[in-house]
């Protein structure tokens, strides 16, 4: 049985324990991993392998040995209990081996989980998977984690009470992230949230997400497009003593401005905007540069993507003119800008 769209999720979260096996393949080995760990779990349980019900083994080996794998599906557990015999990093081939244990497969025996990179159609592995009346197969693609599936790794993670503007912009930090950097996210939110009965609000997820840059070169970058001339040379001090280079800070000032530009270009609105940006601008950041959007309009924010572009390629240039300098002086001609020319 081939799985398709939401049922890959669905099904990996409740794997039927009555089929004998269970191919999970894909690009992305963390993605294959987190899956292949959400089917184990909710398969034997968490105590399963204290209690000897889960054997691993690698996939290159079963050429060699294919009766390991037989054996261990036939093996009688000393714990009562259900089992698992999970085939790592499986190549086609091992598909003999892993056709032999389906084959022999009977009610009682361990489940067969396996996981491979990505499959092609002709793979011999993936076809056995597709083709045996009772085995599933779960392709794994690159795409984010849907609603469902990230409702549910808050509820385990002991968040219920999640209003509708807090699991939207969830939604957009799985777009920003790596399934598991967002796993890791949402097992730290739930424990800054033990305890505390109110629901999730936007603002606890902002404070809580992974940073994408140093704050400080994030706060000057803020500073200037906000035109806080007066915090802007503390804070270009700060940022010169932790050594950032030149060329990296007129880069993230350059990718802020044309966000912003992209932003005030949109006729839904700068909000909506960056919402639908790659990666997602969420939560109080995402209200503060949709504010700078609006703030500076498109003239004047053309003309900021201009002058940083002109910088970009004088620090890229054979120049012998100081580099740190031409970017701060810049960036202060920037945060001087007036206010109300577009």
């Amino acid at each position: 049985m081939l799985l398709k769209g939401a049922e890959i999720a669905r099904y990996l979260a409740r794997p039927d324990p009555s089929r004998p096996g269970l191919l999970i393949h894909g690009q992305d080995a963390m993605r294959v991993a987190l899956k292949r760990a959400e089917a184990v779990r909710a398969l034997v349980g968490e105590s399963a392998d204290e209690e000897m019900r889960l054997t691993r083994m690698p996939g290159a080996g079963l050429k060699r040995d294919p009766a390991q794998l037989v054996d261990a599906v036939r093996e009688v557990g000393f714990f009562p209990g259900p089992r698992v015999v999970v085939v790592e990093d499986t190549p086609d081939l091992a598909t003999d081996a892993i056709r032999a244990a389906l084959e022999g497969w009977r009610q009682g025996d361990a489940v067969v989980v396996v996981t491979a990179g990505a499959l092609s159609k002709s793979s011999a592995l993936r076809k056995l998977f597709e083709t045996h009346g009772q085995a599933v197969t779960a392709p794994i693609y690159d795409d984010p984690p849907g609603e469902d599936e990230v409702a549910r790794w808050l509820a385990d993670a002991g968040l219920r009470e999640v209003p509708r503007e807090a699991m939207r912009e969830m939604m957009l930090l799985s777009r920003a992230l790596d399934p598991g950097d967002l796993r890791q996210t949402v097992e730290k939110i739930g424990l800054y949230k033990h305890g505390d009965p109110t629901p999730l609000t936007v603002e606890e997820i902002a404070l809580l997400a992974p940073a994408t840059i140093e704050a400080d070169l994030d706060e000057l970058i803020h500073a200037v497009a906000d035109r806080r001339e007066a915090e802007f040379g503390p804070l270009m001090r700060r940022v010169d003593q932790q050594g950032i280079a030149p060329v990296t800070l007129c880069i993230a000032a350059l990718r802020h401005f044309r966000a912003l530009h992209l932003a005030a270009a949109d006729p839904a609105g700068p909000g909506v905007a960056l919402a639908r940006a790659r990666p997602p601008v969420f939560g109080p950041r995402r209200d503060r540069m949709a504010r700078q959007a609006q703030a500076w309009g498109m003239g004047p924010l053309e003309e900021a993507v201009s002058s940083l572009l002109a910088t970009d390629m004088v620090l890229r240039s054979a120049s012998r003119a100081p580099q740190m300098a031409l970017v701060e002086r810049a960036l202060l001609r920037l945060a001087m800008k007036p206010r109300g020319r577009r």
